[in-house]
């Protein structure tokens, strides 16, 4: 026990706790971002279906009227 020192271990136990509460912020922005995400993956499908449309219109009138 000689080499026990209480100040040291004090601020062992400090830089634990801030590490925790790190985590736990860095747990909550995971979250967000996750949720963020999720919300523009059906964005993005709704989008490539807009363009796959859009180019379907597009081909259907330069093949049909423009090219006769």
């Amino acid at each position: 026990m000689a080499d026990f020192d209480p100040i040291e271990y004090g601020k062992l136990i400090h830089a634990v706790e801030q590490m925790e509460v790190e985590m736990a912020e860095i747990k909550k922005d995971i979250k967000e971002l996750v949720e963020l995400a999720n919300k523009s993956r059906g964005g993005f499908w709704v989008m490539m279906g807009f363009a796959g449309m859009v180019s379907s219109v597009f081909t259907w009138v330069i093949r049909d009227w423009i090219a006769k």
